[in-house]
């Protein structure tokens, strides 16, 4: 099984993804993590992100690994371990904005989906179901009212260490939801034959049982 995971930011996708895959013994693939890894080597290159040019030179010299263990992901960009440094508000703003240009997306493509290609995987992302992983044989997308998704997004980012207003982190969200869903480029949209699940209310033992519900109806 390929199982998709799409929605927004500070809906809980890595929390749940990460679970199901060490529950089902899947691999666990945050495609989110690889454009972040990209905003990460933009802003570390001091490209300007509406250089389109500059940031396809970019990409040729980029290599890009994703440890696919749930327990453990590691994101590595060219000999850089990243994965603790792609998690801090700077770089989800730019991953937010690089992630709109066409070159980064079609680059990206190829390595999701080599990524997922071994099936017993659990993929979360923007587009997986819609464009990445069309014929998965689960599809998911979470959603949450967005002022819940920001209090989420705000806990991580004080445990990450980083100090940012909640009206900030509000802000900034909204911001990335209107990027993500007007963009013309696999916007941020549940595919038709997704199963939409608002976790605004519910616990993560409750979301995590309408998944497994969900990914056993499928086998």
């Amino acid at each position: 099984m390929i199982i998709a995971i799409d929605g927004p930011a500070g809906v809980g996708k890595s929390t749940v993804a990460k679970q199901l895959a060490t529950r089902l013994h899947y691999r666990y693939v945050d495609t989110g993590s690889l454009y972040r890894a990209i905003a990460w080597k933009v802003l570390r290159a001091g490209v300007n992100p509406s250089d389109h040019t500059a940031i396809t030179a970019l990409l040729a010299s980029t290599r890009i690994s994703l440890t696919p263990d749930p327990e453990a992901p590691c994101v590595r960009v060219d000999d850089n371990d990243v994965t603790h440094e792609i998690r801090t508000a700077e770089v989800s703003h730019m991953a937010s904005v690089v992630s709109a240009i066409p070159a980064v997306r079609e680059w990206l493509l190829p390595v999701q989906r080599v990524l997922g290609a071994e099936g017993h995987v659990i993929v979360e992302g923007r587009d997986i179901g819609t464009c990445v992983f069309p014929a998965a044989s689960v599809k998911l997308f979470l959603d949450a009212d967005s002022e819940v998704r920001a209090a989420r997004r705000q806990r991580e980012l004080v445990t990450a260490g980083a100090s940012v207003p909640l009206d900030r982190t509000q802000q900034d969200m909204d911001a990335r939801d209107e990027r993500d869903r007007t963009r013309l480029l696999s916007p941020l949209q549940p595919a038709p034959d997704a199963v939409v699940i608002d976790t605004s209310a519910l616990s993560l033992d409750q979301v995590m049982d309408k998944l497994m519900a969900v990914i056993s109806s499928k086998r």
